[in-house]
């Protein structure tokens, strides 16, 4: 599904170079949860903005779902990003001025969906997260995790391929926090390949499998620490 192979990113001025990632490997199966963990600063969100198609990499090849995007142009990118990825914030990124519904509706309009189909797909979102009966309330009635679920439901609506989740849970009460990461798993069990950036080792620990990034690499935690490898579970790294 997702195949990074010496991946790098430079974000230069006219003074500095700096590599947020560098020789950053990572393979990702169809069907996998992985949770992605490091320390602030590591490369996390860099790793994920880049495959979101919402920022280019500077060297190495990319390949979502099969396809090589690093040659392809902002047109290109934002349709498979549209088509193919569904994204979970953690500040929930609705639009406070529309309800939950029209919410859920707004990345479908991208594609020139029709109204009908717009509202069946966002309705059986809402029904697949537990919030049915909330399709008219607005993002300020509800709760966060009621409104985390609205995300979820926002980014399930697209029929994504992959599912990229940006600390899910980060503003989140301990409560709530379960109750999305129950449902993260539920969808996991269904098929979804999910990738999850978290700071949370508990919450990482739910994932199928996990990865550490350090100053922009994937590590073998085990390997880094000379301890038995059957006690992690760390990423494959080519």
């Amino acid at each position: 599904m997702l195949k990074m192979t010496a991946l790098s990113k430079v974000y230069r001025t006219e003074m500095v170079e700096t590599y947020a990632l560098r020789d950053f490997n990572l393979q990702v199966k169809q069907g996998e949860f992985v949770a992605v963990t490091g320390p602030s600063g590591s490369g996390k969100t860099t790793f994920l903005t880049i495959a979101g198609l919402l920022e280019a990499h500077t060297g190495g090849r990319y390949e979502l779902d099969g396809v090589e995007v690093s040659g392809l142009g902002d047109d290109a990118r934002s349709r498979i990003r549209n088509e193919k990825i569904g994204f979970i914030f953690q500040a929930f990124n609705l639009i406070p001025d529309l309800n939950v519904l029209d919410n859920i509706e707004v990345p479908l309009r991208y594609r020139g969906m029709k109204a009908a189909e717009r509202q069946r797909r966002a309705r059986q979102a809402l029904e697949r997260v537990g919030l049915a009966a909330r399709e008219r309330h607005y993002p300020a009635e509800l709760s966060g995790g009621q409104q985390q679920r609205v995300a979820i439901a926002r980014a399930l609506a697209g029929e994504p391929r992959l599912l990229l989740a940006d600390e899910p849970t980060g503003n989140l009460d301990s409560q709530m926090a379960r109750s999305v990461m129950e449902l993260l798993e539920e969808l996991h069990r269904d098929g979804a390949t999910i990738v999850m950036v978290t700071h949370d080792p508990q919450l990482a620990a739910r994932a199928q499998r996990n990865v550490h990034v350090i100053d922009g690499q994937v590590v073998d935690v085990a390997a880094e620490l000379h301890l038995d490898p059957s006690l992690f579970r760390t990423a494959v790294v080519e």
